[in-house]
């Protein structure tokens, strides 16, 4: 596969620019197949922070009509710039499946266009829309996980942080059972030092150092928040108690691989129940290759974690 990627010959991202890039990782995405066909799949709007925002709903088919489901909310990777409900729609589709579980995709505002923190207040009012109408959403508000991948782990981490502090104010709101947090974007800095997978992994392996940096010029070094700041940067929160367990899965040729690793650490040291795995051998993505053996093994894994939180 990288060596088909490579033959490509496509521009830098930073020479290509948001739209080409887009649409590359669309063409990508496609790729990796369509996902199981035994779920409903409903186009529909849930809140942001500054209106409706487009979501997909996933229903097992397997699943009785009038039982009030336990649910995933699921924000799509992509550098907080490229990626849709379309480049993770089979992904969705395995997780619904797997977990015997609603899985609610959300579209969030993506950079350039709505720079940092527009992702973070869509996902946070997301969340909350999503619990409050679970009732229609045929969801038991009581059995919720939010998750994501790479852009989207840093949203979920972000999403479980904020849900935990909203709680503390509002005591009856319900706990969230589990943050899936796939190979997750935890630091926004780029600190090569402190995480040497950026030096090892950023050439050759799908997602490139040079790559994350694109991400990140569109995403925080634009707008008027600093790269450091807890509010869209969850390894630089002081206190992470009290939020939900979490399961952190990480890549052995990924440039994140590190900083996924240290805040699963950070989390543990908090207090937090939390299961921690790498997938040796494996690329940025890799989740979403459910036709290899190491895409199936992991998503299995996730499937499974739900299971047992959402029960």
């Amino acid at each position: 596969m990288l060596d088909l990627i490579a033959a490509t010959g496509a521009p830098p991202p930073m020479e290509a620019g948001p739209e080409v890039a887009r649409e590359g990782f669309a063409l990508l995405c496609a790729a990796f197949g369509t996902g199981p066909e035994d779920v409903e799949v409903e186009d529909i709007e849930v809140a942001g922070a500054d209106g409706p925002l487009p979501a997909r709903r996933y229903r097992p088919v397997a699943l009785p009509a009038e039982e009030r489901a336990p649910a995933l909310v699921f924000l799509h990777g992509g550098g907080f710039v490229i990626g849709s409900l379309d480049t993770h729609d089979a992904l969705c589709r395995e997780l619904a499946v797997g977990a015997e579980a609603v899985v609610v995709s959300v579209d969030y505002r993506l950079a350039p266009e709505h720079p940092a923190p527009a992702a973070v207040h869509d996902v946070d009012a997301a969340l909350a829309d999503v619990v409050a109408r679970a009732d229609g959403l045929g969801i038991d508000a009581d059995r919720v996980a939010v998750g994501g991948d790479s852009a989207g782990g840093n949203l979920a981490a972000l999403a479980a942080l904020h849900w935990s502090e909203r709680r503390r104010a509002e005591p009856d709101l319900p706990p969230l059972r589990l943050q899936v947090l796939i190979y997750p974007v935890t630091d926004l800095v780029g600190d090569h030092e402190r995480f040497a997978s950026l030096r090892t992994n950023g050439e050759g392996y799908l997602l490139t150092a040079e790559t994350m940096d694109f991400f990140m010029h569109h995403y925080v070094r634009s707008s008027d928040v600093d790269p450091t700041d807890p509010s869209v940067n969850p390894m630089r929160v002081e206190d992470l108690s009290d939020v939900a367990p979490a399961l952190v899965l990480t890549a052995e040729y990924d440039p994140l691989r590190d900083e996924g690793e240290a805040y699963a650490v950070a989390l543990e040291a908090a207090g937090v129940p939390v299961e921690s795995e790498r997938f040796d051998g494996a690329i940025h993505a890799f989740v979403q290759m459910t036709s290899t053996q190491i895409g199936r093994r992991a998503v299995d894994r996730i499937c499974l974690a739900l299971r047992d939180a959402l029960a």
